[in-house]
């Protein structure tokens, strides 16, 4: 088996963010290459996404889920 991750780049590294799934936004970190296979006989590779919160915690999401968060009205905020 091959290394589990690699970094791959993308334009939005450092810009303000949005996930679509969630609606949160904050700070694209990374974009790895990850292998999430539990398996040797048959890799499987996803991109994933690194945003960091405002709360300073990070989560995970899909790439196809990323959008600049100044390209789209804000969704999903309350008063």
């Amino acid at each position: 088996m091959s290394e589990r991750y690699e970094y791959v780049p993308h334009q939005l590294l450092r810009h303000r963010v949005r996930d679509i799934a969630s609606g949160a936004e904050g700070e694209l970190m990374a974009v790895i290459n990850e292998n999430v296979s539990d398996s040797l006989a048959r890799e499987h590779w996803v991109q994933l996404a690194y945003i960091r919160a405002a709360s300073g915690r990070e989560f995970t999401t899909a790439v196809g889920n990323v959008e600049s968060a100044y390209d789209q009205p804000e969704t999903g905020r309350r008063r």
